[in-house]
C-alpha cells in the first residue's frame, strides 16, 4: 500500500520558539535557568498543599491566581459541601492586580496582598481620581511564609526539586504523591 504524499517523515523540529499551539506543552518552558516548570500552590496554615497548578517556567503568577482559587475545595468534617471561600487570601506582590482584587471582593474574601510600587505611583499620579489604596494588613501578611515552607516540604522530594519526569501528567502525579505524604505526616486533628 503506497503512502500518502504528505506523510510526515523524520523527527519533529527542535524549535526553541514553537507556535502558540505547542507552547507550554508538558508544562516545560524556557526561563533564565533553562527548561523549568512552575508550581502555583495554595497551602493552609499548617503548610500543607491544598490546590496546585503546574505551568511552564516562564509563565507569570498573576494570571494563574483565579484558576487556582477556583480549584480550592476544603472538605468539611461532617456533611455539607466543601468550603471554597477562605477568610483571607495572602499572596506576594506578583498577585497584585485589579482583576484579582475584584475577584476576591466579589467572593467576600479579604485580600492580604501588598501593592506594587508602580501601581502606587500610577494611583498617586491620577490624584483624587486614583482612589484609595487597597487595605493591607502587614501583621497578617507575616503568615504568608506558610506557602514558602510548603514549597520547602515539597522540595524535600528529589523528584519534585529536579523534575526528571518527561510528561506533565507524571510530574503532577509526583507532586500529588508528595502532597499526600505531607498530609499523612501532619493529619487533621
Amino acid at each position: 500500500m503506497p503512502r500518502p504524499r504528505n506523510w510526515p517523515r523524520g523527527a519533529l523540529a527542535n524549535n526553541k520558539n514553537p507556535p502558540a499551539a505547542l507552547a507550554g506543552r508538558e508544562a516545560l518552558g524556557r526561563s533564565r535557568g533553562g527548561l523549568s516548570t512552575k508550581i502555583h500552590l495554595i497551602a493552609d496554615r499548617r503548610c500543607r498543599p491544598i490546590a496546585r497548578i503546574t505551568t511552564p517556567g516562564q509563565h507569570g503568577d498573576c494570571p494563574k491566581f483565579i484558576p487556582l482559587m477556583d480549584q480550592l475545595a476544603i472538605r468539611r468534617r461532617g456533611k455539607g459541601r466543601p468550603r471554597t471561600r477562605p477568610a483571607a487570601a495572602m499572596g506576594d506582590k506578583a498577585y497584585s492586580s485589579a482583576a484579582n482584587r475584584a475577584y476576591l471582593r466579589k467572593r467576600g474574601i479579604r485580600a492580604v496582598i501588598p501593592v506594587k510600587d508602580d501601581q502606587k505611583k500610577h494611583r498617586r499620579g491620577r490624584g483624587s481620581h486614583g482612589g484609595r489604596p487597597p487595605a493591607f494588613d502587614a501583621g497578617q501578611y507575616k503568615d504568608r511564609n506558610t506557602v514558602e515552607r510548603c514549597f520547602g516540604k515539597l522540595k524535600q522530594f528529589r523528584a519534585i526539586a529536579t523534575r526528571y519526569d518527561k510528561r506533565e501528567v507524571m510530574y503532577q502525579g509526583t507532586v500529588d504523591l508528595a502532597s499526600i505524604r505531607i498530609w499523612l505526616r501532619d493529619p487533621v486533628p
